[in-house]
C-alpha cells in the first residue's frame, strides 16, 4: 500500500516511475508447506502467486511488473551476481552445523526452528532472527531449540555452505547509512547497530528447490541458493525482466546503473536487515558487475528503506507461518478496496505497532472518510445535477469563493510533500482537511437554499464546489484509486486518472507466465488544482459514491467480528517487499510516453 501511494503520486507528477515487485518462491519453507498440502513446491508456487497476483490487482495495487522467481531470467540475474561475489572472493567455503529434522531426515528452514533468543530472553525467536529485539541468529544460538512444525528438538549436523563475508564490507556500510539522513530513525539505528557486529552469513542450503549454485563441487539435487538471497535480487531481475518485456531490453540500465534514479523500498520492519545489510553488501560486491553489469556502471544502492512497524490482528502479530492474519480476498468480497486502503494508511504501523481491529475499520471509514469525503461529493455533483444538469457557469467570486479555492490549492504542496518523505499518514490527513473545508464552505453557501431566491449566485456556489471536487479527486488519487476514477467519470471526463491494471502473459525463454502490470502512459498526469469545464455534464449517478459506500459499510457491520477469525492460508510463498524508484523525466515531446520507467519495488 505505502509503495502504491508513493507510486500513483509520482506518476500524476509526471515522473518517471517503476514499480516491480513478484512472489519469493523458493526455500525450504515452500517445500514444507507442499508436504503439508500434498502437492509439489512447484504447484504450490502457482497457486500462490495466482492469488497474490490476483489480490494485488483487486487493491489496486499499481506495478509495472509484479512477477515471480521462478522464472530463468531471475535464474540467470541470481547466477550471474552469485558467480561474480565468488570470483571476487566475497563468497567463502566454511563447514558448519546444518538443523536437519529427526522425523524426516530434511533441513529445516531458519524460520521453523524457534527457541529463546540469547540475547534479550525472548521465547519465541526464530532461528535467523529475533522478532523482539531484531538481532541475527543462527539456530545454534537458540536456548532450548525445537521445530514450530512437529515441536521435536532439531538435530545439527556438519555441513559445507558458502557465505557471504559481511565483514569486509562493514566499513562502507558504516559510513553509508550514516550519511542517510531521510531514513526513518528506526531503520537507520537498527542497521548502525547491525553493522558493528556482522559476521559471514551463509547463502547456499542443503535442499534440492530453489536457484542451482553456479559452483562447482555444489550439486543442485542436494545444494540450492539460500532463499533470501535470491529474493532480494528479485527487484534487480524483475526490472530486467520488465525491459524485455515493454520492447527495450536495456532500459532497466537507466534505473540501476544510473545515479540520478531514486530507489526506494518498502516493507516491514523485521525485513531491514535485509535491505540495508545483506542486499547493500551485495551490490557493492558486484560493483559494475559480471555478464549483466557489462561494465557499464555499479548497480544503484538503495536511496530510502521505508520499514513499517507491525500491523497486529487485534492483540496477536500477523504471521503467515505462524497462521495469523487477515485473509484479504474475504475482505475484499465485503468491502470495497478503497475502504481498505483508506483504513490501512490512516491506521497502519507506519512509526509504531498498530492494532488492525473491525470496529475501527468500520467507524473510521464511515466517521472520517464517507461522512467528509462522501458526503460532499454526493450533494455537490447531486445538487449540481438536480438543478442545472451540467457544470454550471460562475458569476464574480466573492471572497468566500476565493478562499475555499486558495485552501483546497494549497493542500497540494503539503499532501505532495509528505508523500515524498513517505509520511502517508499525515498526507491523508492533509487531503481530508482539504475536503472538510470544502464541506464547511458548502454547508454555510447552502446551494440548495440558494437556488429559491438566486439561480446565478448558486450556480457560482456549485461551480466552485465541483472545482474543489475535481481537485480533492486528485489529491486522493494516491490514496483511493477506484472513487477517484468513478468520480473522474461523473465529472465529465472521457479519459482515466487511474485506469484498470492488466494481468498479462509474457515468454520467458521457452516458458511463460503472467504479469501484474498497466498501462500508465496513458493516464492523465499532473498533481495541481483542476476544474471542470462550463457545461461539461455531471452524472446523476453521482450519490452512488457516497451513498453506496455508507451502504456497504452498514450492510457489513453484522459480519465484522466474523472475519476477526479468518487467517492467511499456509501458503509460505509470499512478497517480501516492494522497491520503487523514481526520476525525473528528461525533456520529451510526450510526457505519457515515458511514464513506463523508473519506480523500482520488490
Amino acid at each position: 500500500m505505502p509503495a502504491d501511494v508513493f507510486a500513483r503520486y509520482h506518476r500524476l507528477k509526471g515522473d518517471d516511475v517503476l514499480m516491480v515487485s513478484g512472489t519469493d518462491e523458493h526455500g525450504t519453507p515452500v517445500m514444507v508447506a507442499a508436504d503439508r498440502k500434498g502437492v509439489s513446491p512447484r504447484e504450490l508456487a502457482d497457486e500462490a502467486n495466482e492469488i497474490i497476483r490476483n489480490d494485488l490487482r483487486n487493491l489496486g495495487i499499481s506495478y509495472d511488473c509484479f512477477t515471480r522467481t521462478t522464472t530463468r531470467n531471475h535464474a540467470r540475474v541470481v547466477q550471474d551476481i552469485f558467480r561474480t561475489l565468488y570470483d571476487k572472493g566475497y563468497l567463502l567455503e566454511q563447514t558448519t552445523l546444518g538443523a536437519f529434522s529427526p522425523s524426516t531426515g530434511r533441513t529445516l528452514p531458519d524460520r521453523y526452528i524457534e527457541g529463546t533468543c540469547p540475547i534479550c530472553g525472548f521465547p519465541q525467536a526464530r532461528g535467523d532472527q529475533c522478532d523482539n529485539c531484531g538481532n541475527q541468529l543462527d539456530p545454534t544460538d537458540l536456548i532450548d531449540p525445537h521445530s514450530i512444525i512437529d515441536g521435536s528438538t532439531p538435530e545439527f549436523r556438519e555441513t559445507t555452505h558458502l557465505f557471504l563475508d559481511l565483514p569486509a564490507f562493514a566499513e562502507q556500510l558504516e559510513s553509508w547509512i550514516a550519511r542517510q539522513d531521510a531514513w526513518r530513525p528506526n531503520v537507520k539505528n537498527f542497521s548502525l547497530s547491525l553493522v558493528r557486529e556482522l559476521k559471514p552469513r551463509a547463502m547456499t542450503r542443503d535442499i534440492d528447490w530453489g536457484v542451482p549454485v553456479p559452483v562447482e563441487g555444489y550439486p543442485e539435487d542436494t545444494k540450492r541458493i539460500y532463499v533470501w538471497f535470491d529474493a532480494v535480487i528479485g527487484y534487480l531481475s524483475a526490472s530486467v525482466e520488465w525491459a524485455h518485456n515493454v520492447g527495450r531490453p536495456d532500459a532497466w540500465r537507466e534505473w540501476w546503473q544510473n545515479p540520478d534514479s531514486r530507489h526506494y523500498y518498502f516493507m516491514g520492519k523485521d525485513n531491514i536487515v535485509f535491505h540495508t545489510i545483506i542486499w547493500p553488501s551485495m551490490l557493492l560486491g558486484y560493483g559494475e558487475g559480471g555478464e549483466l553489469g557489462a561494465g557499464r556502471g555499479d548497480l544503484h544502492l538503495p536511496d530510502e528503506v521505508v520499514a513499517s512497524e507491525f500491523l497486529t490482528l487485534e492483540d496477536a502479530q500477523m504471521s503467515s507461518s505462524r497462521g495469523v492474519g487477515v485473509n484479504l480476498r474475504e475482505v475484499l468480497e465485503r468491502y470495497d478496496p478503497d475502504s481498505v486502503r483508506f483504513y490501512l494508511t490512516a491506521a497502519g504501523p507506519e512509526t509504531q505497532d498498530s492494532a488492525f481491529t473491525w470496529s475501527e475499520f468500520v467507524r473510521r471509514n464511515n466517521d472520517e472518510l464517507v461522512a467528509n469525503w462522501g458526503n460532499l461529493v454526493n450533494r455537490t455533483l447531486t445538487n449540481a445535477y438536480r438543478n442545472f444538469g451540467e457544470v454550471p457557469p460562475a458569476g464574480e467570486l466573492t471572497d468566500a469563493d476565493r478562499s475555499v479555492l486558495d485552501g483546497v490549492a494549497a493542500a497540494f504542496d503539503e499532501v505532495g510533500a509528505s508523500i515524498e518523505q513517505a509520511r502517508f499518514k499525515t498526507a491523508l490527513s492533509a487531503a481530508l482537511r482539504a475536503s472538510t473545508l470544502a464541506n464547511q464552505y458548502v454547508s454555510e453557501q447552502e446551494p440548495w437554499s440558494t437556488i429559491k431566491t438566486d439561480r446565478d449566485r448558486a450556480a457560482t456556489v456549485l461551480n466552485v464546489a465541483l472545482r474543489c471536487v475535481d481537485s480533492l479527486k486528485v489529491l486522493f488519487t494516491p490514496f483511493l484509486p477506484f472513487s477517484s476514477q468513478a468520480l473522474h467519470r461523473l465529472l465529465g471526463y472521457d479519459d482515466d486518472i487511474a485506469g484498470e491494471l492488466v494481468v498479462r502473459e509474457v515468454e520467458d525463454d521457452g516458458q511463460t507466465h503472467e504479469v501484474l502490470t498497466g498501462e500508465y502512459g496513458t493516464w492523465r498526469t499532473g498533481w495541481g488544482p483542476s476544474e471542470p469545464h462550463d457545461g461539461m455534464m455531471c452524472s446523476t449517478r453521482s450519490t452512488g459514491i457516497a451513498s453506496g459506500c455508507r451502504n456497504a459499510h452498514t450492510r457489513n457491520r453484522s459480519m465484522a467480528s466474523g472475519l476477526s477469525s479468518l487467517t492467511w492460508p499456509m501458503l509460505m510463498v509470499h512478497v517480501v517487499a516492494t522497491l520503487c524508484g523514481y526520476r525525473r523525466p528528461c525533456p520529451r515531446t510526450d510526457m505519457r510516453s515515458a511514464a513506463h520507467s523508473a519506480y523500482s519495488i520488490a
